[in-house]
């Protein structure tokens, strides 16, 4: 890679998570500083209404690594994600949730992997903060995929992966 070109592109999808950003961003700069002007966090507001947009741009104001995507309405994850996707400019792509329920402290592992030879690594919320129906939902899903797919992995859900940008 060139000196100075994007490697790593974060992706964090987010709806009314204003009490986060900043908590979130501080870990991510922390995470990432081997990077140093090599990576970018794109933050996706999908529709927030709770001022999540207005903290987003004062987080940019403060690191020009930051790159904030507004969509019209709450478009939902997949969207959000597509929207950060066509921004994104690393040859490797992470994403995760904006709710500190992924820990930016594991993208080092992530990576590692990657490093490995791997050409997606997916993480695996073993402590879930969601209400009990959510989990509950999960687990089932999580079964059904892996017997109809034969694929064994503990959280297909999870958002908090990282990929080659081949992949």
């Amino acid at each position: 890679m060139n000196v100075g070109q994007t490697e790593l592109s974060v992706v964090i999808p987010l709806h009314n998570e204003v009490q986060s950003l900043f908590e979130l961003q501080g870990a991510l700069v922390t995470s990432l500083e081997a990077f140093g002007d090599r990576c970018e966090m794109i933050f996706v507001d999908d529709g927030s209404t709770d001022g999540s947009f207005q903290q987003l741009q004062r987080i940019r104001e403060m690191d020009k690594r930051v790159k904030v995507v507004r969509l019209r309405g709450n478009q939902g994850k997949a969207m959000a994600l597509i929207a950060g996707f066509r921004q994104a400019q690393g040859g490797i792509l992470l994403t995760m949730d904006a709710d500190l329920q992924d820990d930016p402290k594991e993208i080092p592992r992530f990576l590692q992997k990657l490093e490995e030879g791997y050409d997606l690594v997916s993480g695996w919320k073993v402590i879930r903060h969601d209400p009990l129906f959510r989990r509950v939902l999960s687990i089932v899903f999580n079964r059904v995929t892996s017997w109809l797919t034969g694929v064994r992995l503990h959280d297909f859900n999870c958002g908090f992966k990282a990929y080659r940008r081949k992949v």
